[in-house]
């Protein structure tokens, strides 16, 4: 109503601007407790800079791009698959994904306002704008002249369900941990009878499509008569020799070892066997190297034709760097188009690249057993079909990572496919470099999950074969192959106005050097990478507002905030925009938020029945208190448990301050009371609150420098309690004696306290300033206290200390002799060494 939060952004800023960053989110879901958990501690540092003569710009942003609309939209109009959608039709298709980015904008807007975030809601940036998405060519222009983008026919992990290619980053936001049956399949060796060399997969689906077996050149291997399990249990006893690495075999023959495989091997549940693991008969010893070129039969003899490229390389055995004794059998079982160490191989050694499944994740025509069906769903009748054909060894239930769509929840295949790729492996030491120049809130994430993440960085796969999105501004053309990389919309000649999104931006033609029409190539971009770039694009940078970029003025962020799951996400795609972009880091500061949990500890979930609705926790408590439980709780970084009882029981604070706040209106009768000035400071109580306050000022100003929020709030909820029960408990006679004193010195704290509580409780805090007539039309207004003349602190605070002990001691002597509070003592003893002073005595 009285517009405080636009005066507090036009008030003088002799410290200049700090910068912060909003990462964007999407408006077509509604807000939950763990978006205040982030908006809560997106406002303190700005409110707190704001306070201490900063300029502060804080721009909205909306993410209104990507799987997560369009799947929404998908779901509301019963479209099953990418076929539904074209069919459909991409403009009407994609006016419905803009339409619905904005469905939850009011409760977004409404929850950012109750809970007290500041942030410029009037002018917020927003992804799907034609001027936000022409920064974003430009930077991807950039890219292509820096000789950082290309398009690449490598093994990408695809959704099947999305029908399109994720990156790395959006992987490691997907993986679930799951029990699934990995096998122990005998790969036979051509022209040998019985005679197998054992490979192990947890994933049964690839078996069709594979072209080669892999090995360690320098690892040790055995062959080994066994009885053949499946011929004894039809009543044949027939041997068969097995090759396994020696390492694994040995394992096989431990007591504490348990394995499906050494079950296999020792036969004890079949009572006619003889042979057990012990007494197994090595009859070769050999090193990898000796198997190389061994040639063996094809687990699916009808995939690869004689005419397919590389035909004749394929069914053999190869060395590979990666092939370990760690786990299964030392031997690799290689499909090229489904395995990115396959792929690398396949293309070293030239093997033939066939795909037996289709993009949607079915199997194609190679495989008709299960052609048309989702290779996850068919494992078990794969694993049905080798113990059928006596090539089934043993099955094992293996509990993995493994990954999800971040978004759909479908189980994603690794798929040789062309994507455009940024070549961020080639970016990997400079990544490091910025990443060592950030301070990171906790600071083990610096190292640890953040920097793993840009030590192994992987290239960006930016391509997706979707329709809401950024185009990406590439033409080509079909004849020469000619590629275009478009930066601009004066490079197509369209006018401001031309909407740059799919289908209109495809209809867009130009002409190639060769003479020929170039065509846009049909993918849109990451929707991560709109949210990376937003430190340029919410500026339409470099096309306005160079000098804000350019000259520091709101580049880099001084302070960002987010979960810590955006350590894989916005963390990292804002530092991998700024370095493609040679702008050095995007932000210097970030404090990464643990997730909230459930109070057992859970994950909250609609499913689970455990999720906690903001808004009633609100009503009843108040923003505040939901603020200063999420502050309190524990550090930043950890997980939060979120507890009614725990969240009803910080808030005491408050409760603890506004009655100290009436006390205090009690005895200065509601008049305009002077401001404390030195001759006030002569009674040792008044001296020591002082003390307490600046030492407090001095405290949490060294705190909030240093991100450091949960021990600054402590240290305020220490002081109000010590305010409470010391200095107005062992001051009440003054104050009904109306000593004047006392009531500046009353005043003075609790108006230090209402600005130093001003950025974690900004309702409270201006409730009490306005109690205590502050000089300002608010406490937000007014400036961060300093602490002008200090006091003797460490005398009079260590005496203090000393008192409250010897008090505390007094109370425990009372209750060990049964002698209540109320009942004066006849004579109290101290020790010499307690050299108090009258005062304090």
């Amino acid at each position: 109503k009285d517009k405080i939060f636009a005066k507090s952004l036009e008030k003088k800023s002799p410290k200049g601007d700090f910068v912060f960053y909003e990462g964007p989110p999407t408006a077509n879901g509604k807000p939950g407790i763990h978006h205040v958990l982030a908006r809560a501690f997106k406002d303190l540092i700005p409110r707190y800079k704001t306070m201490q003569g900063y300029h502060v710009e804080r721009k909205a942003g909306w993410d209104t791009h990507g799987l997560p609309v369009e799947l929404e939209i998908e779901k509301e109009l019963k479209l099953k698959d990418k076929k539904d959608i074209e069919d459909y039709g991409i403009e009407r298709f994609n006016k419905q994904c803009k339409d619905s980015v904005w469905k939850y904008k009011e409760d977004w807007e409404k929850m950012t306002e109750r809970i007290g975030f500041w942030i410029d809601l009037e002018k917020p940036y927003v992804t799907y704008d034609n001027d936000y998405i022409e920064s974003l060519w430009w930077i991807i222009k950039k890219a292509h002249e820096k000789g950082l983008l290309y398009k690449g026919h490598k093994v990408v992990p695809q959704c099947p369900r999305c029908g399109t290619t994720l990156s790395s980053h959006e992987v490691a936001q997907g993986y679930k941990n799951i029990k699934e049956e990995s096998v122990y399949v005998k790969f036979k060796i051509k022209n040998k009878k019985n005679e197998y060399i054992l490979a192990w997969t947890t994933t049964p689906w690839t078996l069709p499509g594979n072209v080669a077996l892999a090995v360690g050149e320098n690892i040790e291997y055995v062959m080994v008569e066994t009885l053949n399990t499946e011929k004894m249990q039809k009543g044949v006893k027939e041997y068969q020799k097995l090759i396994i690495a020696k390492e694994i075999f040995n394992k096989l023959r431990k007591e504490d070892y348990k394995s499906s495989l050494k079950a296999a091997f020792n036969l004890e549940y079949l009572h006619e066997a003889k042979l057990n693991i012990k007494e197994a008969k090595i009859l070769k010893e050999f090193k990898g190297k000796d198997l190389i070129g061994l040639e063996y039969e094809s687990l699916f003899p009808s995939v690869i034709k004689d005419s397919d490229k590389n035909a004749q390389n394929a069914f053999k055995i190869y060395p590979a760097d990666f092939v370990s004794t760690e786990d299964g059998t030392g031997v690799v079982h290689t499909a090229v188009m489904y395995g990115m160490e396959d792929y690398e191989l396949g293309e070293k050694i030239k093997l033939p690249k066939i795909h037996t499944v289709n993009l949607d994740g079915t199997f194609n025509k190679l495989v008709p057993q299960w052609q048309g069906k989702f290779v996850k769903d068919v494992e078990k009748e794969i694993i049905e079909d080798l113990k059928k054909r006596n090539l089934l060894y043993s099955t094992e239930e293996y509990a993995h990572d493994y990954p999800f769509c971040w978004r759909c929840d479908t189980p994603l295949i690794y798929y040789a496919k062309d994507s455009w790729f940024f070549r961020m492996t080639e970016l990997r030491n400079k990544l490091i470099d910025n990443n060592s120049k950030i301070n990171w809130i906790p600071s083990h994430i610096k190292d640890g999950r953040f920097g793993e993440w840009v030590r192994e960085v992987k290239d960006w796969a930016i391509s997706r074969e979707r329709y809401w999105g950024t185009p990406i501004p590439i033409w080509t053309c079909n004849k020469c192959n000619e590629i275009k990389v478009i930066g601009s919309r004066k490079e197509i000649n369209v006018d401001k106005d031309f909407d740059l999104h799919r289908p209109y931006i495809d209809d867009v033609k130009l002409k190639c050097k060769c003479g020929e029409e170039m065509v846009r190539v049909p993918e849109v971009m990451d929707c991560w990478f709109d949210a990376g770039a937003m430190p340029f694009a919410q500026f339409h940078y470099p096309f306005e507002n160079k000098k804000l970029i350019d000259e520091g003025e709101q580049y880099p962020a001084d302070f960002i905030a987010e979960a810590i799951d955006q350590t894989r996400g916005w963390f990292y795609t804002l530092l991998a925009v700024s370095t493609i972009l040679e702008k050095g880091i995007s932000y210097k500061n970030v404090i990464c938020l643990g997730h909230i949990l459930d109070k057992d500890g859970q994950k909250m979930s609609k499913h689970i029945g455990n999720t906690v609705d903001p808004w009633k926790m609100i009503e009843k408590y108040g923003s505040d208190a939901i603020r200063w439980h999420m502050y309190t709780i524990n550090q930043p970084g950890e997980p939060k448990r979120f507890d009614e009882q725990k969240l009803k029981e910080s808030s005491r604070v408050f409760i603890t301050l506004l009655n100290v706040v009436n006390f205090y209106k009690m005895f200065s009768k509601d008049k305009k009371i002077e401001n404390l000035n030195d001759k006030d400071l002569t009674n040792v109580l008044d001296k020591w609150i002082i003390s307490k306050s600046d030492l407090l000022v001095t405290d949490v100003t060294e705190k909030l420098d240093k991100y450091d929020v949960t021990n600054s709030a402590r240290k305020l909820e220490e002081f109000i309690n010590d305010l409470s029960v010391r200095y107005i408990r062992r001051s009440r006679q003054r104050f009904k004696d109306g000593d004047k004193k006392a009531i500046r010195v009353l005043k003075h704290v609790l108006l230090n306290f209402a600005k130093l509580i001003a950025p974690f409780a900004p309702f409270i805090a201006d409730h009490v300033y306005k109690e205590l007539r502050g000089d300002e039309e608010s406490v937000h207004i007014d400036s961060w206290p300093k602490v002008e003349k200090k006091l003797a602190y460490e005398v009079i605070l260590k005496k203090m200390q000393q008192t409250d002990m010897l008090i505390d001691s007094g109370f425990a002597s009372r209750s060990a002799k049964g002698v209540g509070i109320r009942q004066p003592l006849g004579e109290l003893r101290l020790s010499p060494v307690y050299d108090l002073g009258e005062d304090y005595l």
